[in-house]
C-alpha cells in the first residue's frame, strides 16, 4: 500500500504524523549563510550528506558553491553517484573484501572518488585492491584531538602519507580530522607541522580538510585548512541551538506530532517515540522542545510514544487530537528513521523527497 503523501498546496495541518517537515526558507538560509562563510575566508566546503540523505538537497548545496559532497558509507556514496554526483569524499576506514570490492566499481565510475585511512591495515587493503590503471586517492585521517579515529601525531601522518604514496593503485591526496569542539588551534598546530613535514620529503599535500558543524564559524583559525566539511547545519537542531551554532529561526527540521492521550492533568502522549524522535540525548535530559511549549518536557519515549511531562508547562497544553512542533534533539539521526520529508513554506506543502540514502547498512 503506498502512503498517501500530501500533494504540493496542503497545509501542514492536514499532513499525517509523525512526519519531518522542512522549512524551504530556513534550509535555502542555511546553505546560502555557511556557504558564503566559507567564500568568504577561502575555504572550499564540503557538506556531509548524512544529515539529510536526500539528493535533491545536495544539489543545492553545490549550486550554492559547495566542491562535492562527504559520504560516511560506500553504500551511501553509491546512491549518490548513481544521482550523477562525481566528486565524493568518504570520511570512513573501508576494511573487508565485500566492501572494497564494491569501492572499486565505485571507483571505476566516480570521476572524483576519495577515501580515508589511518592504519597500516586499512593502506595495506585497499593497495592490494587498486591497480595504477585507475589508481584511488586516500587521504590520511588525523587525531587532532576528537579522540576518534585518525593517526596521533604528524610523524606518524607522513608515514602512512609514504606508504600510500609508494603503492602504485593509490594516490595520496592530503589529510583530514573530524576535531574537538574549540580545537582549531590544535587542527592548526598538527596541519601545520604535518605539511613542513611531508614538504621536507617532497610530498605535496593539497588538500587538508576539517569538519564539524559546531565549529562550522571558527574554520577561519585553521588557515593550513584548505576545505571544511560539516552536515548538521543544513536543518540545525537542538543540540546547534545549545552550542550557539544558530537560533530557534535558523530550525529547518521540526517533527510533526500528534497528541494522542492525555490520561492525567500533568502528562500528554504524542505519537512520536524512539522510532521518530530517536533516544539520542546528546546531553539532554529530554527528547526534545516542542515548540511553543518549552516548559513541557517529552521524558521518555517507547516505540511509538512520547510521554510529556506537564508540570511546569506555564500556558494551557493542546488537548487530544491537536498537532505540535518538535525541534529534535538530533537531527542527523531523524533522517534515517523515515523514508520521505515533507517540505513546506510558510506551512503549505511544496514538495515530498525520498531519503534516497536511508537504510544504507555499510
Amino acid at each position: 500500500m503506498n502512503y498517501p503523501w500530501p500533494e504540493a498546496g496542503t497545509p501542514l495541518d492536514q499532513v499525517a504524523t509523525p512526519m519531518p517537515v522542512i522549512d524551504e526558507s530556513r534550509l535555502a538560509a542555511n546553505i546560502a549563510r555557511v556557504q558564503a562563510y566559507c567564500d568568504t575566508h577561502g575555504k572550499r566546503f564540503r557538506p556531509h550528506i548524512k544529515t539529510h540523505k536526500i539528493a535533491a538537497i545536495a544539489r543545492q548545496q553545490l549550486e550554492a558553491g559547495a566542491v562535492g559532497i562527504n559520504c560516511q558509507k560506500v553504500t551511501e556514496a553509491e546512491v549518490f553517484a548513481d544521482a550523477g554526483f562525481d566528486d565524493i569524499l568518504i570520511t570512513y576506514n573501508i576494511l573487508g573484501a565485500a566492501k572494497l570490492a564494491r569501492l572499486k566499481a565505485l571507483n571505476a565510475r566516480v570521476a572524483k572518488l576519495a577515501v580515508v585511512a589511518d592504519s597500516d591495515v586499512t593502506v595495506a587493503g585497499l593497495a592490494a585492491t587498486f591497480g595504477a590503471d585507475r589508481p584511488l586517492t586516500v587521504l590520511v585521517e588525523c587525531d587532532t584531538g576528537g579522540k576518534r579515529c585518525g593517526v596521533q601525531t604528524p610523524e606518524v601522518a607522513v608515514a602512512l602519507a609514504e606508504k600510500i604514496a609508494a603503492a602504485p593503485g593509490l594516490r595520496f591526496g592530503g589529510i583530514l580530522t573530524y576535531p574537538a569542539i574549540g580545537g582549531a588551534e590544535s587542527v592548526e598546530h598538527f596541519m601545520a607541522r604535518t605539511m613542513r613535514l611531508l614538504a621536507d620529503k617532497g610530498i605535496d599535500c593539497p588538500v587538508r580538510s576539517s569538519g564539524g558543524s559546531p565549529d562550522l564559524f571558527a574554520a577561519h583559525l585553521v588557515p593550513s585548512a584548505t576545505e571544511h566539511r560539516a552536515g548538521t547545519y543544513v536543518y540545525n537542531d537542538r543540540s546547534m541551538v545549545r552550542a550557539g551554532h544558530c537560533t530557534a529561526g535558523d530550525l529547518a527540521m521540526h517533527i510533526l506530532a500528534t497528541v494522542v492521550s492525555r490520561p492525567a492533568p500533568d502528562r500528554a502522549v504524542l505519537d512520536c517515540g524512539s522510532k521518530a524522535l530517536t533516544s539520542d540525548l546528546l546531553g539532554f535530559t529530554d527528547y526534545g522542545t516542542i515548540d511553543g511549549f518549552e516548559s513541557a518536557r517529552i521524558v521518555s519515549l517507547s516505540e511509538e510514544h512520547a510521554v510529556v511531562d506537564l508540570k511546569d508547562c506555564i500556558k494551557p497544553f493542546p488537548e487530544i487530537g491537536a498537532m505540535v512542533k518538535i525541534v529534535p534533539n538530533h537531527t542527523c539521526v531523524v533522517t534515517n528513521l523515515f523514508d520521505h520529508m515533507v517540505f513546506h513554506r510558510d506551512g503549505i506543502v511544496t514538495r515530498v523527497e525520498k531519503v534516497d540514502a536511508r537504510g544504507t547498512v555499510w
